[in-house]
């Protein structure tokens, strides 16, 4: 399972087994989505699988997630959603009144996202081979001319900024999969950020880095784009916006906000004197009201993610080895 969370090993699974499997030149920059000519045109391509348990949780279902985080994808290379496939795979027994409720997810989520379905695969498996709904999904967007996005492109001096609250899907799945109570009930993040992403190009054609934090949380994200940028990666601590209901229930899972999950929050790498046009664009649409500065690269360290404390002292922030939460998308 750990192969499967997002972290040190799921990295290690990719790159030593399916890239020199697969490999290519496309492949190795091991973006979101690839990025591909096309008469004249740039597209870009992504493609994943979900498995969340529960189907449905506060906020959302795996019909939401499977559209939006293949929109994400798409989008964290600048591009425009457009298309998406659909193969849903059931197990036996499933009723079809689940089924109905997360295909009219999908439809409704692809609707908001502004996105078409325009093929789809069906597969049921025997009882005990599945886990009622899987779904995979593929996605082809449009990326802009002049937009260049990808992991290697972080610099010394970029500011790094995050879109929102961060740990909020991780928890609110954890919430509804274990039955705690938090005293108040929290809502995943998922969302699409397509719309999102274009107000902030529009403001600063020249972000270096997107990525959407999912598995293994904001922290696997930063050490995977320190390690690709080779750049060393410095946080506030204190400017991480974790909210309350988050933080308190780390505190009582034993987790770190850090290395949990969201669905609908992004991080920016961008150069500095666009930092403040590129927070105000965030600000100015409503799902990235609550965007904060939380860091910026340097020299030092290169492929290290530090965070310097409340106590006025530094700690590594590592690549975790599995997942602190299975099945969480």
């Amino acid at each position: 399972m750990g192969h499967g969370g997002g972290g040190a090993l799921s990295a290690e699974l990719v790159e030593h087994l399916f890239v020199p499997a697969f490999g290519n030149d496309v492949l190795s920059e091991l973006g979101d989505s690839a990025r591909l000519p096309a008469s004249g045109e740039r597209l870009a391509f992504s493609t994943d699988s979900f498995v969340v348990r529960p189907l449905f949780f506060p906020g959302g279902s795996i019909g939401d997630l499977a559209v939006n985080g293949t929109v994400n994808d798409l989008a964290m290379s600048g591009a425009r959603p457009l298309f998406l496939s659909c193969g849903f795979i059931l197990e036996e027994g499933v009723e079809l009144a689940v089924v109905a409720k997360v295909a009219q997810a999908f439809g409704a989520a692809a609707h908001r996202a502004g996105v078409t379905v325009v093929t789809g695969d069906t597969k049921v498996v025997e009882a005990g081979h599945g886990d009622g709904v899987f779904i995979n999904t593929a996605g082809i967007g449009r990326i802009p001319d002049g937009v260049d996005i990808h992991p290697g492109r972080a610099r010394p001096g970029d500011v790094i900024l995050v879109s929102g609250a961060i740990g909020v899907h991780g928890v609110a799945i954890m919430s509804v999969r274990e039955g705690l109570e938090f005293g108040v009930e929290i809502e995943s993040d998922t969302a699409p950020l397509g719309d999102l992403v274009a107000q902030l190009l529009a403001a600063c054609p020249d972000v270096h880095v997107l990525r959407d934090p999912t598995r293994g949380g904001l922290a696997t994200t930063l050490n995977e784009i320190a390690g690709a940028s080779g750049v060393g990666v410095a946080l506030r601590e204190d400017a991480l916006p974790v909210p309350d209901t988050v933080a308190n229930a780390c505190a009582l899972l034993g987790l770190d906000p850090l290395y949990v999950a969201n669905e609908g929050k992004l991080a920016a790498f961008v150069p500095p004197d666009h930092a403040d046009a590129c927070l105000a664009a965030l600000r100015a649409h409503p799902l990235g009201k609550e965007a904060v500065a939380i860091g910026h690269c340097v020299p030092d360290h290169p492929g290290m993610v530090v965070s310097a404390t409340g106590l006025g002292g530094t700690r590594v922030v590592d690549m975790p080895l599995g997942e602190q939460l299975p099945r969480i998308c």
